[in-house]
């Protein structure tokens, strides 16, 4: 078996959660093209493809092609994986994926670039975004912090984040509310997930501002403690991802869409209700690289239960804020990009 750190080194190689910075490629994704929705015979699978990253909130979509989830509503689901949210975008864009599953920003990336983009649900998980500490300095919440802060002004302690993300955006909120002066720390920015985790690893960093299971895995050893995460700082259904599809399709083949969100539902129950289940479930296609028990203890204690209709005011929030700080050029609103009637009616 690998070393603990090697296998959480090995995941976040294929990790990207936020993706502000991103921007969408000229070249070509290795994503296969795809002229599939809608176009098999009657009482056939319809064929989709479907990109994705890998975060804890992208589980509905593995596990409801692990399930049979998808096939129950007549769609054979193929996931495609990309490196990063701007590929995943690209491959939207270009139609060569039928789905895509990305950081909530991208959408906004991709709307003020032109693309006819539309976000139909979350993806299926919330408060994925984590921001822990090490557990030696026996901080276990925001006001905790305030309180070693206040008590240790020369001590400053360093945060591992990425620049303009909105794993940045949850510490300046975080401590916007708090009071807490962000002149108080040190900010240590990174360009890419997995040196952030490497540097928390190696005690280099004090605080890690990440996503779950990964953040998990550091808890579930004891080595770390939770003090936010985005449930608690915007709201407790502000996504981490969401699922967008071209709006084309949302026109032209609305039952594909709501059957996609059917089967991402049907996969959801099961984590609601039988995370061991789920566990094993996933088991098969090695999606995440750690340990059962610490995906476990990431499923069990999530915000529950998982549903799909994201907080719109609060994406609207972080966005005006990504504006502010001029990490977004253009303001586009979120009613323009999201469109959620179809998993507004299947959740009532």
């Amino acid at each position: 078996m690998l070393p603990k750190h090697v296998l959480i080194l090995s995941a976040l190689g294929a990790l990207f959660v936020g993706g502000c910075g991103a921007s969408l490629p000229t070249e070509n994704t290795e994503a296969p093209s795809s002229e599939s929705a809608g176009a098999a015979p009657a009482n056939e699978l319809i064929s989709v493809k479907a990109g994705h990253l890998v975060a804890l909130d992208m589980a509905p979509l593995f596990l409801g092609v692990e399930s049979g989830c998808f096939e129950q509503h007549g769609l054979d689901v193929e996931t495609v994986f990309f490196t990063n949210p701007g590929d995943n975008n690209a491959a939207l864009a270009g139609s060569q994926i039928d789905f895509s599953t990305n950081p909530f920003t991208l959408p906004f990336f991709a709307a003020n670039s032109g693309v006819p983009i539309k976000t139909v649900a979350a993806a299926g998980g919330w408060g994925v975004m984590q921001v822990i500490i090490d557990s030696d300095y026996g901080v276990e919440s925001i006001a905790d912090l305030t309180t070693f802060v206040t008590e240790n002004p020369d001590q400053p302690l360093k945060i591992a984040t990425l620049r303009g993300d909105t794993l940045e955006l949850i510490l300046v909120d975080a401590f916007e509310q708090a009071g807490l002066d962000p002149e108080a720390f040190e900010m240590v920015y990174f360009d890419d997930l997995l040196a952030m985790v490497d540097a928390f690893r190696l005690g280099e960093v004090d605080i890690l501002s990440h996503i779950k299971p990964y953040t998990t895995q550091f808890v579930a050893a004891g080595e770390a403690n939770v003090i936010t995460d985005n449930a608690e700082v915007w709201s407790p259904t502000t996504p981490n991802t969401v699922v967008s599809v071209l709006e084309k399709t949302l026109n032209e083949r609305p039952e594909v869409v709501e059957a996609y969100i059917q089967g991402l539902q049907c996969a959801a129950e099961i984590i609601n209700t039988d995370p061991e289940q789920a566990i094993e479930l996933l088991a098969g296609g090695n999606y995440y690289r750690v340990e059962n028990d610490v995906l476990l203890t990431a499923f069990t204690t999530q915000p529950s239960p998982i549903t799909f209709t994201p907080d719109l005011d609060a994406v609207q929030t972080v966005v005006d804020k990504m504006v502010q700080l001029e990490y977004i050029q253009a303001d586009v609103p979120a009613k323009d990009i999201f469109d959620v009637s179809i998993v507004k009616k299947l959740e009532k």
